[in-house]
């Protein structure tokens, strides 16, 4: 078997987190993550570590979710994959010792029709839930310029 086929074929084989719904097969890498991690602990102390940053997704995704701005684009999506691929992917950046194992930013994104308006609103939410967690004001700018070039892989062109 081919290392691709062989590949694929462990991904679909592996069983589906709790509460999450199936999706297709894919290759799970870090690069997927859209960014590479900081250098040392420091991001992931100014997060407040593992309980901070699950804080900080749970604030986050619940914002989205309220927000009639986009509200919209979450309705129907499997909240609790969510929530796990968004901590490990903010964990990963704050080198926090996790691995990625989410889609690339324009394959989970594909389809969606997010327009430039909507990342926005996000990125609001987002500073809301970091100033909510007391995250210190340059940390979160450090980690929003590390996000902010996703967002060519997430609009729709």
């Amino acid at each position: 078997m081919f290392p691709f086929a062989l590949a694929l074929a462990l991904q679909s084989a592996q069983p589906v987190p709790a509460g999450e719904e199936p999706v297709a097969p894919y290759a799970h890498a870090n690069a997927n993550a859209g960014a590479t991690p900081f250098e040392g602990q420091a991001m992931w102390r100014a997060f407040g570590g593992e309980p901070g940053v699950r804080a900080i997704v749970d604030d986050l995704v619940a914002r989205n979710v309220a927000d009639p701005r986009i509200a919209d684009i979450f309705k129907s999506r499997d909240l609790v994959r969510l929530r796990r691929t968004l901590y490990e992917q903010f964990c990963y950046l704050l080198n926090g010792g996790c691995d990625y194992s989410g889609q690339t930013m324009a394959t989970a994104h594909k389809d969606m029709g997010i327009q430039q308006a909507d990342t926005a609103a996000l990125v609001e939410n987002l500073q809301a839930a970091m100033r909510h967690a007391r995250v210190p004001f340059p940390a979160q700018n450090r980690l929003l310029a590390k996000l902010a070039p996703m967002h060519r892989d997430v609009v729709a062109k």
